[in-house]
């Protein structure tokens, strides 16, 4: 069985987890980052952080401050 990507998007709304998504490849993860910002940006609450699994590190976030 495929291990997941090592690109982690989670979306937060209200506080709680709504969506999540995994990536192999650094470039479409990005990708989604942006498209998720566009179509669940306005949810109440709405934050979007894209993760390297691998490293253990935040690679980028929206808002910028949480």
């Amino acid at each position: 069985m495929d291990e997941p990507g090592r690109y982690h998007l989670l979306l937060r709304a209200a506080g709680r987890p709504a969506q999540h998504g995994w990536w192999r490849n650094e470039a479409v993860a990005r990708d989604k980052f942006t498209r998720w910002i566009g179509e669940y940006g306005s949810l109440p609450d709405a934050r979007v952080i894209l993760a390297d699994e691998q490293e253990g590190t935040v690679l980028t976030s929206w808002p910028d401050t949480p």
